[in-house]
């Protein structure tokens, strides 16, 4: 394989990247304010709020392999994977306007199921887009250095999409003085935002016609139909991480390292409103995280072609933890000084997101090699399944320890106070818990079993599987690596 064949065109790298103003928006926003939209504007309890935040989630657990199922049969029968991310795209902006958009004078318990239907849908219409997406990588392209090059130029997005919503979100919530009135415009502008970065993302999978199918497999050894059954569709998926050790390897961490950010994410306007006793301080938070999240995902991206994505990794993720639990010190000594270590936090997590996204395709394109089959849309489901746990859990931990520690819910304008005990609660889960779940992933990814040459050579194998054998390349050995 040459170089001019490996290489991606910034066109394809640059659409691709696009779509994490969806993912991005999606993973942040919700995560960000739902919880306290729950509890402190409609008046649900903290521990039902979670609940109702968790139970959607599940729902995409739930779904997230059958879906990876059906986009392997989709693959295979019409040559592409992109009517249901069209689909998904078109979607959830409705969805997501009309979770923030419940009627005035409604009670807790049916807000909060109001709340919890429009965020169900929601929350599939994402799923729909989000697992073919997840997918493409290993399509698009069989280098080791060019899938780090385009997961790299992703998590920039990435990055820009949790600013501009985590943000951005939150001041046009502000910029209202009815606050029913402020999240539902809020949703309004999300969700067209969303959309549109889905919809060009869209635009990178293969083309559906009869030549497209009979051209899905060229990437891949052969791409057998798989089962259409909603049993067939699990069974793949589950298949697939048991058979994968660098599969399970890898999803375990991702799925730690979520719960870690998803509880910080759920807990960052805890922390403003009432450790740092500003609201306006979740900006400034997201501020902090963002903008050397910015700078180094390229360098990440630099460092991982010098010492391989799993070191790089290990390294974004021991700093990532450092920094987090520094900040248990907001328990005794609150202020201005948490956005240093925030910002260590953030430049850490650029990589924590950009390098195990560009293992994934390694990890498909091996299982590719050893069994023979294209199942990257099996894979997509189980990641984005393990993915959306952990970020829903992470929510649902904190609602736990909120109503462990005593915090007290209000409704609108009203007006709590919060114990001590409630505030150190907060200010652990957004550092202690953190660093404690970073640093077990960290212990967890020592077994993650491929190294580049194993990459190289599953790329070499796979091209003469598909009729363009490189001259110099050679298979390799695999055993030991899949088990």
């Amino acid at each position: 394989m040459t170089a001019a064949e490996r290489s991606l065109s910034r066109g394809v790298v640059a659409r691709y990247a696009i779509g994490s103003l969806g993912t991005g928006g999606f993973a942040t926003l919700p995560g960000l304010v739902l919880v306290y939209y729950l509890t402190d504007t409609l008046g649900v309890s903290a521990l039902v709020a979670g609940l109702v935040v968790t139970a959607a989630k599940v729902w995409d657990v739930v779904i997230d392999p059958w879906i990876g199922g059906r986009s392997d049969r989709a693959l295979v029968r019409t040559g592409t994977r992109r009517t249901w991310m069209l689909v998904g795209a078109i979607a959830l902006p409705v969805g997501f306007a009309l979770t923030f958009a419940v009627p005035a004078g409604v009670g807790p318990v049916a807000s909060g199921f109001w709340v919890f239907i429009a965020f169900l849908a929601t929350a599939t219409a994402f799923s729909l887009f989000q697992v073919p997406y997840i997918a493409l990588p290993a399509e698009l392209t069989a280098d080791y250095d060019e899938r780090t090059r385009l997961l790299t130029w992703r998590v920039v997005v990435l990055t820009l999409a949790i600013l501009l919503f985590g943000a951005g979100g939150p001041e046009i919530r502000n910029a209202f003085d009815d606050e029913a009135t402020g999240y539902l415009v809020m949703a309004l502008v999300a969700g067209v935002v969303i959309g549109v970065g889905m919809l060009i993302a869209a635009g990178t999978a293969k083309r559906g016609d009869a030549a497209g199918a009979a051209r899905a497999g060229t990437s891949t050894p052969s791409a057998s139909t798989p089962s259409g059954s909603t049993e067939g569709g699990y069974r793949e998926g589950f298949d697939a991480l048991r058979r994968s050790r660098a599969f399970r390897v890898l999803l375990t961490v991702f799925v730690l390292q979520g719960l870690a950010t998803g509880l910080m994410l759920a807990g960052a306007q805890f922390t403003a409103t009432w450790v740092l006793r500003s609201e306006a301080a979740v900006t400034l938070l997201f501020v902090a995280l963002i903008a050397p999240a910015l700078v180094f995902a390229p360098l990440w991206g630099r460092l991982a072609r010098r010492i391989g994505k799993e070191r790089g990794f290990r390294i974004a993720s021991i700093v990532f933890a450092v920094a987090t639990l520094s900040m248990v010190l907001l328990v005794w000594a609150p202020g201005p000084w948490v956005y240093l270590p925030v910002a260590v936090a953030g430049a850490a997590y650029a990589g924590m997101q950009s390098l195990p996204m560009a293992m994934l395709p390694d990890v498909i394109s091996h299982d590719a090699r050893a069994t023979g089959r294209d199942r990257a849309g099996s894979f997509g489901g189980i990641w984005t399944a393990g993915e959306t746990a952990g970020m829903a859990l992470g929510a649902t931990l904190l609602t736990l320890m909120l109503a462990a520690t005593g915090y007290l819910e209000s409704t609108g304008s009203e007006t709590v106070d919060q114990s001590p005990a409630a505030i150190a609660g907060i200010a652990l889960s957004f550092s202690l818990v953190p660093a404690v779940l970073v640093a077990t992933s960290v212990l967890v990814l020592r077994r993650y079993p491929l190294r580049r040459g194993d990459v190289n050579a599953d790329a070499d194998a796979l091209a003469g599987m598909a009729g363009t054998t490189d001259p110099t390349g050679s298979a390799g050995t695999t055993e030991g690596i899949t088990r």
